[in-house]
């Protein structure tokens, strides 16, 4: 925990600011969403709840900001990724199977990210102000353009389409990342019943074979 006196400059505010977005992630690191509370993170970070709430209207607005920045990190890291997974020789089918490929493969080691997408729409844009949910919007609609134009590097096929299949497939990784996340009582149904295990699903499995269909699905109608 870290005593912070009183902000009386920029730099002393930015500190504080900072300080809770990193102690947010660290606590993002441990638990799910759902289990991060202003209380415990104005504990953790020193700082009275109130004050907390002077750098950042909600407990969403944190999380929000915290979406934007592991998207960034995650799309700054997607060319490299992609220059080696995908030949730039190979037929466009092989092709939009590698791009699937390294999408979800990126994703294997990004939880904090995936739970943050999965709460997007339905957590973290909700408990914030219009100012908030445009600022992050802009940030999101950023985010997704550039994983657009490296979507359209390696597969031009697509056309004006690219901004419309990575919105879709931005969606798809919350999507299957919720359901390859079972309860507690659906793992203990599962190992009771080996039968329902017909619905478990591997994440990057999944999410692999869902960006497949979309990426060809997208190629086949941008052609026709």
């Amino acid at each position: 925990m870290t005593n912070f006196q009183r902000a009386r400059s920029e730099e002393q505010r930015e500190v504080r600011r900072q300080a809770i977005l990193d102690t947010t992630a660290a606590m993002l690191e441990e638990m799910p969403i759902g289990e991060i509370s202003l209380n415990e993170l104005s504990r953790r970070v020193g700082l009275a709840k109130s004050n907390v709430l002077r750098y950042f209207e909600s407990r969403e607005a944190i999380l929000l900001e915290l979406l934007d920045r592991a998207w960034r990190q995650w799309v700054a890291d997607l060319p490299a990724l992609a220059h080696g997974g995908i030949d730039q020789d190979a037929p466009v089918s092989l092709r939009a199977e590698q791009f699937a490929a390294v999408i979800a493969g990126s994703l294997a080691q990004r939880r904090v990210l995936c739970d943050l997408l999965s709460a997007q729409a339905g957590v973290l844009e909700h408990n914030v102000s219009p100012q908030v949910a445009a600022r992050y919007k802009r940030a999101a609609v950023a985010n997704v353009a550039d994983i657009a134009a490296l979507a359209h590097q390696h597969l031009p096929e697509l056309g004006n389409s690219a901004p419309q299949l990575t919105a879709a497939m931005i969606m798809a990784v919350g999507a299957v990342w919720t359901h390859a996340r079972p309860s507690p009582a659906m793992h203990a149904a599962y190992e009771a019943d080996p039968s329902l295990t017909a619905f478990k699903l591997d994440f990057v499995t999944a999410l692999q074979e869902m960006l497949a269909t979309l990426t060809a699905g997208t190629i086949a109608r941008a052609s026709a």
